[in-house]
């Protein structure tokens, strides 16, 4: 018989998005050598403002410790220092959310806990994903052999589905700001899901990576909302929030209150944590709560204000030419509607091939994002301001 393998990973697409992408700017860049250098990508996730100075500070004395043996660390614990995690408490009070240091785990990012905790999970449930979506949570849960179902989001809800109560789920996954399209939750929203969740006896899988850019009184957790603790994961990454994406620091809260068939979530998760993980380098947990300082504070804040400058830019440019989108305001993303009634990918083409600008494809996020596309706010002010000109331009507005 041989040796069997996990056949669900034959069901998984190829990350065709972003490898097509790359393959329609390499066979452009080719043809067009002379103009390579015009070029300007607003396509990424990723940041471009460096760390801040108390961060790199941070990480500079944590290194220095390293090399003496007085203050050498070893293995840490595979939860996270306490130093960090009691900065991360503090950090939600100021949301009024109280969370136990216990509640809180140091992880290498967002994106490997919310694979990962999977883990915890029977194979085969029901998970609950909006569409459009981050690739991540569909393709973790196909690797599982779980269903999949989608709460579709569109120009009539905001890109803001809400619950339906005749569906049934197991895990829900929901992104605010979200990824793509830059919409957030307010209140009532997220009230309505942790209804729906506490009904269905179904834990929602929050991911908060973005809550940094929320303004006002919209939420930056879930458990700013009245029984959020008995049926949510949150997620948080320090990536988009300090520049920590070639870094790597993030955090994962399990509630006490979180349990399932009698089994506490969080235990499991503890267990499941010290088990295949060995926790979070010292000197980068020793960067990351440099974020919170005061000095760190200010130095965050202000590279978050230059990415909301820009997308000031983007949201002003979209308002002059009278095209449809969401985020911007809350979120590092703008989700355009595609001029003229474009395919995502047509508009890409066109953008790229006549005024060398790169976006992301809204297609690629799923069946809801056709005629979509998201432009990113983390490129400078210089080439922003270039490539909303030449946007102008294009549609000779």
């Amino acid at each position: 018989m041989g040796m069997k393998v996990n056949h669900h990973y034959q069901e998984v697409k190829e990350s065709y998005l972003f490898a097509e992408i790359s393959k329609r700017i390499r066979e452009w860049q080719e043809k067009n050598q002379d103009k390579a250098a015009q070029l300007i990508r607003m396509g990424i996730g990723d940041v471009t403002r460096p760390l801040p100075k108390e961060v790199v500070k941070a990480l500079k004395a944590a290194s220095d410790e390293m090399g003496v043996a007085e203050s050498f660390h070893g293995y840490g614990p595979e939860q996270g220092y306490d130093f960090l995690r009691e900065e991360i408490q503090s950090y939600y009070k100021k949301f009024s959310v109280q969370l136990e240091k216990e509640e809180i785990f140091i992880s290498d990012g967002a994106k490997s806990d919310l694979g990962n905790i999977l883990d915890l999970f029977d194979r085969g449930i029901t998970a609950l994903v909006t569409d459009p979506v981050y690739p991540v949570y569909v393709d973790t849960n196909i690797m599982q052999g779980n269903k999949i179902l989608y709460a579709r989001a569109g120009e009539e809800n905001g890109f803001l589905p809400m619950p339906d109560s005749s569906v049934k789920a197991d895990l829900i996954y929901l992104c605010s700001p979200n990824n793509p399209t830059g919409a957030v939750y307010d209140r009532a929203g997220l009230a309505a899901w942790v209804d729906y969740a506490r009904a269905q006896d179904a834990v929602i899988l929050f991911d908060a990576a973005y809550e940094c850019f929320v303004e006002g009184d919209l939420p930056h957790s879930i458990y700013e909302i009245p029984g959020a603790k008995e049926c949510a994961i949150e997620f948080c990454s320090f990536s988009k929030k300090a520049g920590f994406t070639g870094t790597r620091c993030g955090y994962t809260v399990v509630p006490d209150k979180l349990v399932f068939s009698g089994q506490s979530l969080r235990k499991m998760w503890l267990r499941r944590q010290t088990t295949k993980f060995n926790g979070v380098s010292y000197i980068v947990q020793k960067a990351a709560a440099a974020v919170f300082t005061e000095q760190g504070e200010k130095e965050i804040l202000e590279n978050i204000q230059y990415y909301k400058e820009n997308a000031k830019t983007i949201m002003a440019t979209l308002d002059s030419l009278g095209i449809y989108y969401t985020g911007g305001k809350n979120s590092p993303y703008v989700w355009m509607k595609c001029p003229d009634g474009m395919d995502s990918w047509s508009f890409f083409d066109k953008l790229l091939n006549e005024v060398y600008v790169v976006g992301t494809p809204g297609a690629g996020f799923g069946e809801a994002g056709e005629g979509f596309f998201r432009l990113t706010a983390f490129s400078t002010h210089e080439k922003t301001k270039e490539a909303m000109e030449r946007l102008k331009t294009l549609l000779g507005r």
